[in-house]
């Protein structure tokens, strides 16, 4: 079936490329795919963007973010998922553990099946899929190499030099990594150019326009920067709509970030950050950062944070909610040094 091939063409891939780190790349990238098709059917839909709207180009690059079929009419609770930045891609924490460990530590699938059996709707957001690589012209070579200011001359030796010094290593390029042999250009997604516009676009066209009581976010590394981005630009809505945000290992700065006050004040009051650290899971961690609790995620690989902190951080949003409907804000409570949660 398709899962099987995905997954085959991967592990083939794996074994015959010779670039170790080109082939770890198409790996997870591919375990990805595999990873839609094998856990997300039946639950998760894909959704285009830019979606359909007035001024939509039909040849635009486009990327994508899954979405659970009641993710927008689901009165009670809806949960948006951020992984960090770099390679991973959505529905993935980390590619190493999806490599080397399993698909449970490494992928958001166990969130996703909790948060469908919980009764949440869910947005899987793809805040890497940035742009789209395309073959350059031979005009766009050539332009690039006219906007050169060295005098015509030394140009010419400097390309004929450069034409044999790539004839020479031709062969071997073509064996050591063939993703390279021809010139590309990179052309940016509109108003998703970044993870931080990407988040903010998802939250105007999706994440706004949801029926949800109760929104809530997991955001891990880079995607807790996001997260405190689209606070940022859209304070007041996130803090009408937000119940909750569980970071993992997020690498936002308040500082860095200019952050202001009254933005500082909410998330004490409604974030939490699970840290690596050495220490025990929930076991409050001290920060310099004046604004959300931290404590302990269970471990010291930053990586591992999403999986280790994953039964805390629904019990975190169950005692949000029960916090809201009782018009008391949930505040982590010291009981031996341990944030006071159920023993689970």
């Amino acid at each position: 079936n398709l899962q099987y091939w995905f997954l085959c063409i991967s592990l083939s891939i794996y074994v015959e490329m010779a670039d170790l780190e080109l082939s770890r790349t198409l790996v997870s990238y591919h375990v990805g795919i595999y990873c839609c098709f094998r856990h997300f059917r039946g639950c998760l839909f894909l959704s285009l963007l830019p979606p359909p709207i007035v001024d939509a180009i039909e040849t635009e690059p486009k990327s994508f973010i899954f979405m659970s079929e009641d993710a927008l009419v689901n009165p009670d609770k809806l949960l948006v998922l951020i992984h960090g930045n770099g390679v991973v891609r959505a529905g993935q924490w980390a590619r190493r553990l999806i490599i080397n460990e399993d698909l449970d530590s490494g992928t958001q699938i166990p969130y996703i099946k909790r948060a469908i059996e919980e009764g949440y709707g869910v947005i899987v957001l793809n805040p890497n899929e940035n742009y789209i690589e395309v073959e350059k012209t031979k005009a766009q070579i050539q332009l690039s190499s006219d906007i050169s200011d060295e005098p015509a001359e030394k140009r010419e030796r400097k390309d004929k030099i450069q034409k044999e010094t790539k004839k020479r290593r031709d062969f071997y390029e073509k064996y050591r990594n063939p993703q390279k042999e021809k010139e590309t250009m990179q052309i940016y997604i509109r108003d998703n150019g970044s993870p931080e516009e990407h988040a903010i676009y998802v939250w105007d066209h999706f994440i706004s326009q949801s029926a949800a009581e109760n929104v809530f976010f997991v955001a891990h590394s880079y995607g807790g920067l996001a997260f405190v981005e689209l606070m940022i630009q859209r304070e007041a809505e996130v803090k009408n709509r937000v119940t909750a945000v569980a970071l993992t290992d997020s690498v936002h700065n308040v500082w860095h970030q200019e952050v202001g006050k009254t933005i500082r004040e909410w998330m004490r009051e409604n974030c939490c950050n699970w840290v690596s650290s050495s220490e025990p899971l929930d076991t409050s961690v001290e920060s310099m950062l004046p604004d959300c609790p931290r404590v302990s995620a269970g471990t010291e690989r930053h990586e591992l944070t999403s999986w280790k902190s994953f039964p805390s951080v629904f019990k975190f949003f169950s005692e949000a909610v029960k916090a809201k409907n009782s018009l008391v804000k949930p505040t982590p409570t010291r009981r031996s040094n341990r944030i006071k949660y159920e023993e689970f």
